[in-house]
């Protein structure tokens, strides 16, 4: 499995970005994938998560309304769109494969596999 994170880079307050991974190796349409975050000196978080046929999304509190995942199975891809952005979303940016195999959205890392680079996020002010 190989999950290819892009679309990152400097963008000011109150901008926006639009992130894309990028799947192969995998049956795409059979997995949930989720995207997480990890600032500097930070644990990994979850962001928010997408199912099998982009039907069903779940987001943390903090992204509730500002980020939207979206996903493209012809394309073997699922998209960040992140508006509003603040300072504190500085960070680096993963999609990875939900390893449950179940109809339910997990936001655990330990739920998920395939993680790739990532893909560095800066807000300035």
């Amino acid at each position: 499995v190989q999950l290819q994170a892009s679309g990152g880079g400097l963008v000011q307050a109150g901008g926006s970005l639009r992130l894309s991974c990028a799947a192969s190796g995998l049956t795409f349409s059979n997995f949930a994938m989720g995207w997480f975050r990890q600032a500097p000196g930070k644990e990994r978080e979850f962001v928010g998560a997408i199912s099998r046929n982009g039907g069903t999304t779940s987001y943390a509190d903090a992204f509730k309304g500002r980020f939207t995942i979206s996903r493209d199975n012809t394309l073997n891809t699922v998209y960040l769109q992140m508006n509003n952005l603040k300072r504190e979303d500085t960070a680096v940016y993963y999609c990875a494969a939900d390893r449950t195999n179940t109809k339910y959205l997990f936001t655990d890392v330990n739920d998920y596999s395939g993680w790739g680079q990532g893909t560095l996020v800066t807000v300035s002010s």
